[in-house]
Parts: C-alpha cells; structure tokens; sequence
C-alpha cells in the first residue's frame, strides 16, 4: 500500500512539474489534485504549510465562492486575489493539534508554473502529538478531487490521502 502511495504520488509530483507551461487551454487536465506539506519546526513548534493547487481549478472555486472576476497571475491584482485566498483557506483547511483548534496565519501565495503556492504557518503548538486536518480544498468545485498531505515531523515523513468527500485525516499521531 504505501509502495502504490508513493508511486501515485511520485506521478502527481512529476505532473506538477513537467507541465507545459505554454499551456493555456487548461480544460485538458483531467486530475483534481491538490497537495499539501507540513513542517513541524520543533525549535518555535510552528506548522508551516504549502499548498499547491493547479491555478485554474482555484481561479474556479474563488470566483464561484465569492462571486468575483479572479485572476491569480496579474500583479495588479494580487492584494485583492490574497484576501480572498485568505478567507477560502480559512473555509476550507481547518487543524486540530492535541485534540484542539489550531489558528494559523496566512502568508501569502505564489505562482509556479500552472500552479499555485499558497503559504499558512499555524500559531505555535507545544508537545504536538496528534494533528488532525479538515481539508475541502476544491471540493465546491469537483467530486473527484484528491488532497493529499505530507507531514514532516522529526525527520519522519507520514502521507494522508482524502477523496472527496472525505474531509477529515489524521495526520500525525504520536500517542
């Protein structure tokens, strides 16, 4: 099983990667995809989280969200763009460390390729044991999306998958 994980997820990286970036038809892609890291940094006890999502997939659920033209690529935009990106995050990523709610910061975003990088570092957590993640990530858009999350925790690295229409993983569990 965990063979057949990494493998799928080796793909998804490589598709990620390797996408034409002349490619403007985006229509074609028939994976909905989305994958996150974690980093567990024991020095301040933060989470910092990366997600990255194909932009025109998010481009989709912003506009259909809150109902306004987006346009995640134009510099003139981008203050507008990261407030919405901001409240979608908050809607749809939601951790719970030790059993309780866990705030976190938004960062920022960035575009990579036909990507999106968006950037939440959680508020510190002390003794982190068990991270519990409620992630719908592109779920208002597609019932065949895919989130997949990697932790990073004392140089383990652990892989949680949700298929739409789950919502809820347990990430990390120590106890």
């Amino acid at each position: 099983m965990q063979l057949l994980l990494s493998k799928s997820l080796l793909f998804c990286y490589l598709l990620f990667c390797f996408m034409p970036s002349g490619v403007k038809d985006t229509s074609w892609h028939p994976l909905h995809l989305s994958s996150m890291e974690l980093n567990y940094t024991t020095k301040g006890g933060t989470i910092e989280i990366s997600c990255r999502l194909f932009t025109d997939d998010l481009e989709d659920a912003l506009s259909k969200q809150f109902k306004v033209p987006t346009d995640l690529s134009a510099p003139a935009k981008h203050k507008a763009m990261d407030e919405l990106l901001k409240k979608y995050m908050a809607m749809h990523l939601k951790l719970k460390a030790n059993g309780k709610p866990l705030a976190f910061n938004y960062l920022g975003f960035e575009k990579d390729r036909e990507a999106i990088l968006v950037y939440v570092e959680s508020l510190p957590v002390k003794g982190l044991k068990k991270l519990e993640a409620y992630n719908t990530l592109l779920y208002d858009l597609f019932d065949d999306q895919t989130n997949i999350m990697h932790m990073l925790y004392d140089g383990q690295r652990k892989s949680s998958k949700l298929d739409f229409p789950e919502s809820n993983a347990v990430i990390l569990d120590l106890r």
